[in-house]
């Protein structure tokens, strides 16, 4: 049985294990693009690949006729900060990139996102990279059932600010996921903790956190699509699709479920498979 309260999907125990699902062919086929970004490769390949292997898995690609979205993925280079779309352009070494990607198993979702570096890249890139996954996994670890949506938006921000003075892009956030890929609520990566939804069990939220080098502020170009920094600097983007049970965070588009990274926090994960 599913029900809303507030709008918000309340997944049963069944229907996050289908989620579990969709969310592996999201983390196998992520992991599957890191090892294949390389200079000369165009992000048309990338979306090839990544088409083929959701297929080959028993998925559909969440992305692909989207709103009219040709991609199966999202490919953002450099200064573009989310929703770029796959085609002609060829990646250089020292190019960063962002790939989002989704995928639907029996009707339900998964959603994630990674920054790869091209080749040898900037320290500055690396350290961008570095910083916007470490604050996603910080907002996972302030999870908890009984505290409140913000809690997760709080950590993810100061994290941010504690160890840089990167731009937190606000027009973009995270949200509810399920039998549809965008569902409330939203998730800023910003704000004071203690408001918005209580979190509670069969929620299921994407959380992802876009960082820019300069300023957030952004624009959409003509392709209605790419969103780019002002300033031209360069952006990093990471996500993962998460939930939580009695024993903790399960992060469903994440192999090991987020296990190693939950435990370098000194959080346990709550798997109820695997």
């Amino acid at each position: 049985m599913m029900f809303r309260d507030r709008g918000i999907e309340i997944k049963t125990r069944e229907q996050i294990l289908a989620m579990r699902k969709a969310g592996l062919v999201v983390g196998r086929t992520l992991e599957l693009l890191r090892g294949e970004v390389k200079a000369g490769i165009t992000t048309g390949d990338l979306d090839a690949i990544a088409e083929d292997n959701i297929r080959s898995s028993g998925a559909t690609p969440s992305f692909k006729g989207y709103h009219g979205f040709t991609g199966s993925i999202c490919a953002s280079v450099n200064d573009e900060i989310v929703h770029g779309i796959p085609g002609g352009r060829v990646l250089a070494d020292g190019d960063l990139i962002s790939i989002d990607c989704g995928a639907i198993v029996d009707g339900w979702h998964g959603d994630a996102a990674i920054t790869v570096p091209v080749g040898q890249v900037a320290d500055e890139l690396l350290e961008l990279g570095r910083i916007c996954e470490e604050s996603m996994w910080r907002g996972f670890a302030a999870a908890r059932l009984g505290g409140r949506l913000t809690d997760i938006s709080a950590a993810i921000e100061a994290h941010v600010r504690a160890n840089s003075s990167y731009g937190i892009v606000e027009d973009f956030v995270g949200h509810g996921i399920g039998s549809a890929m965008h569902q409330p609520p939203n998730v800023p990566n910003f704000g004071r903790p203690g408001r918005g939804p209580k979190l509670v069990e069969g929620m299921a939220l994407a959380v992802e956190p876009m960082l820019t080098l300069g300023k957030q502020d952004n624009h959409t170009l003509e392709d209605d699509w790419t969103v780019v920094t002002d300033d031209g600097r360069s952006a990093a983007h990471t996500e993962h699709t998460f939930t939580l049970t009695p024993q903790g965070p399960w992060v469903l588009t994440a192999i090991d479920g987020g296990e190693a990274k939950l435990a370098e926090l000194g959080i346990t994960f709550g798997a109820l498979a695997d």
